[in-house]
């Protein structure tokens, strides 16, 4: 049997359908169109180029429909039995490196002498089907080469790999779903255990991946195979791994986005660093100063990294000294360590917990100022006259050993009593008096309460409480008064020394009636809105809220590795005369660690908000919420403050009645809240009944709703 040139009436031909080759004869030819017949005992149409390049045998004579069949199905199998007897792979061996490319009689001829038409479409099924190794293009097939072949099995093995999963995916996704939407997580565990082990490794790796990157692009093509016949959910990945359980009930996703891993396992590969730098601290220790300071923070405090002693001068003045805990001392900057470091940028104090900066072998232990325990510092000192101006200021390196670790409760007790100690008399007289001076350079104060946000069964049962964090207010003055100073003094001496720092600014202009102190919500909503945004640089400039020439923060180094930067410099400079890094390192380093800073602090913004949602969530049907009118706004929508919560919430003028002004309050009754996607809605107020203040901006409603 010989190939044929021309598809004329008796002649078999092939063609592809269904990515799969099917034998035909041809009933008719016209003007390059085909009519065939086909082992299905259907007539096609079909155009000659479709047609593959082998052709034949043609039978002579008139046959009929069955005989035709009984002809091409002989043929079909002779061709198919003969295709499966190839190995292509073997062929490509031969031919790679030899030949770009060459038809399938040439091919066939590797195989055995004088190949017939059935043995060189035999050679073109087998080709066909073997796409890794070859290409069709008509009339020859294209030899790929090694390089290209090897990627293309790697790619093949990820299509059925990934086919896999989609086909056992699709199905226990919708299953994960409907569980969840209909509460019952019991039947999660059960589906999973039908699943195979690595499709079910798979599938928990794409939503981690997920729920870390939403956008994740090496992940949207299998997502999107995956997630057919499911609703639209901005968090569908993290519902259906807490679902599944592959994460905890109320799992901190935002950890994932930020890359930060909670809790003290993460320098667990840096174990050997952590002792080098126990070691060197202990080579460099030395007696510490006979000064009995004192350390005021919250009771759950464990990095300690501020400490003062007041002294009384003579005429009524007074000498401050702030210890400030120094981890720089014996730091590897650019280290290891201090690179995971570096990437936390700063501790996270969440209600289901804290993941400090530092490794707590270092953070809450080798560095933090613990009452009895030697430590390094830094001391500043300052000597004040009676009015609060400076007379002196000195700074030092040096070691220290506090004399307590005080608390806010206990040193405000400390305050009330009739014999209270003079160090913390001193200390509460100089913190009033600096801060009526910043008020009098412009400086802008905000008093809010603080929301307590406490959690039990945590995470499989998690309940949770709201309350209000008790104020103490002249302890926490001293601690914010003289912290501000010690950075305001830090970032002076840096430029006295023509020292780069990463410097906070806030380089404007505040109108007068922005300046002082703002405890309610309105005021706070006003001041808030026309504050600009402060920001990190390497030049000093002002800090307008602050009231200060130039402020770089030195005074948290065991939280926030800005401060800790910082720190460094002033060490060096003590040391040297020099500055660690000159403003171009700075300046440099300020991208990354800026990046950092934001995607850290969004989990310290966001989180706490999730957990205030889910307790309005579950008890907004047994109670009102106080609200107040901090913006009328526009578009029909009103904005009021939440002041128990610190929260803000939209309503309709409608909602709120015929009369509103700024300032005004109502109980709010909240519905529609879901924590995932931060929806918080007003369902119906009433007002709370006050006398409207004098000049304030009210809005009347007429029938029709116009104003």
């Amino acid at each position: 049997m010989a190939l044929e040139r021309y598809a004329g009436p008796g002649c078999l031909v092939e063609y592809m359908q269904g990515n799969q080759a099917q034998v035909a004869w041809v009933l008719e030819e016209s003007s390059g169109r085909l009519r065939l017949y086909t082992l299905t005992r259907r007539e096609e149409k079909m155009a000659l180029s479709r047609v593959l390049p082998w052709m034949g045998p043609r039978y002579d004579g008139a046959k009929d429909r069955s005989e035709i069949l009984e002809i091409l199905a002989a043929h079909q199998a002779r061709r198919e039995a003969a295709a499966r007897a190839i190995a292509p792979l073997e062929l490509w061996e031969l031919a790679q490196g030899e030949v770009r490319e060459e038809s399938a009689v040439w091919f066939a001829g590797l195989v055995g002498e004088n190949p017939d038409v059935d043995a060189v479409a035999a050679m073109g099924r087998a080709l066909l089907a073997c796409k890794t190794h070859f290409k069709f293009h008509p009339p020859k097939f294209e030899v790929f080469p090694a390089e290209l072949v090897e990627r293309r099995l790697v790619e093949a093995a990820l299509a059925e790999e990934r086919e896999k999963v989609v086909v056992a995916g699709q199905a226990f996704f919708k299953e994960l779903w409907q569980g969840w939407l209909s509460g019952d997580r019991k039947k999660a565990q059960g589906l999973a255990a039908r699943l195979d082990p690595e499709a079910a490794r798979r599938l928990a790796e794409l939503l981690r991946r997920l729920m870390a990157d939403a956008e994740d692009p090496e992940a949207a093509t299998l997502w999107a195979m995956l997630r057919k016949g499911l609703p639209e959910h901005p968090l569908q990945p993290y519902i259906l791994a807490t679902q599944w359980g592959i994460v905890p009930p109320h799992y901190n996703y935002l950890l994932d986005q930020a890359d930060y891993a909670p809790g003290d396992d993460w320098w667990l590969p840096f174990s050997a660093e952590v002792e080098a730098r126990k070691a060197g601290l202990a080579a460099l220790c030395r007696e510490p100063e006979p000064i009995a300071f004192v350390s005021v923070d919250s009771p759950t405090t464990r990095d300690i990294d501020d400490a003062f002693y007041a002294e009384a001068l003579e005429e009524g003045g007074i000498r401050l000294i702030l210890a400030l805990a120094d981890p720089a001392l014996d730091w590897d900057f650019g280290g290891p360590l201090d690179t995971a470091v570096a990437a936390r940028a700063t501790s996270l104090y969440l209600p289901e917990g804290v993941s400090h900066m530092l490794p707590e072998a270092l953070g809450t232990g080798l560095y933090s100022l613990l009452a009895g325990q030697v430590r390094p510092a830094l001391v500043m000192a300052w000597d004040f006259d009676a009015a609060g101006e400076i007379l002196g200021f000195a700074m030092r390196k040096s070691f220290v050993r506090l004399a307590e670790n005080s608390t806010y409760a206990a040193v405000e007790a400390a305050l009330d009593g009739p014999d209270v100690a003079a160090h913390l008399a001193l200390g509460h007289r100089l913190a009033v008096t600096l801060r009526r001076k910043r008020l009098e350079r412009g400086a802008v104060i905000i008093e809010r309460p603080e929301p307590d946000i406490v959690l039990t069964g945590y995470p499989d049962n998690v309940q949770v409480a709201m309350g209000l964090c008790p104020a103490y207010p002249r302890s926490q003055l001293m601690v914010s008064e003289f912290m501000i100073l010690g950075n305001t003094a830090a970032a002076q001496y840096a430029v006295g020394h023509g020292a780069a720092m990463l410097f906070r600014t806030q380089d404007a202009a505040l109108p007068p009636e922005v300046r002082g102190v703002h405890d309610d919500p309105p005021s706070i909503q006003r001041v808030v809105r026309e504050l600009p945004p402060t920001l990190t640089e390497p030049d000093p400039r002002p800090h307008a809220t602050l009231a200060a020439p130039a402020y770089a923060p030195v005074t948290s180094p065991l939280r926030r590795y800005a401060d800790l930067v910082n720190l460094a410099q002033l060490e060096c400079l003590l040391r040297t005369g020099a500055p660690r890094w000159s403003r171009g390192e700075l300046e440099a380093r300020l991208p990354e660690l800026s990046a950092r800073i934001e995607a850290v602090g969004r989990v310290q913004r966001f989180r706490p908000r999730y957990w205030k949602l889910l307790y309005l969530q579950r008890t907004c049907r047994e109670r009102t919420f106080e609200g107040v009118v901090v913006d009328l706004g526009g578009g029909g929508f009103v904005s009021l403050a939440l002041p128990d919560l610190q929260m803000y919430v939209r309503a309709t003028r409608d909602t709120l009645g015929d009369a509103v002004y700024i300032g005004q309050r109502y109980a709010l009754r909240l519905g529609k809240i879901d924590p995932l996607t931060n929806e918080l809605r007003v369902f119906g107020a009433e007002e709370i009944p006050a006398r409207l203040p004098e000049g304030a901006e009210a809005y009347f409603m007429d029938a029709g709703g116009a104003s």
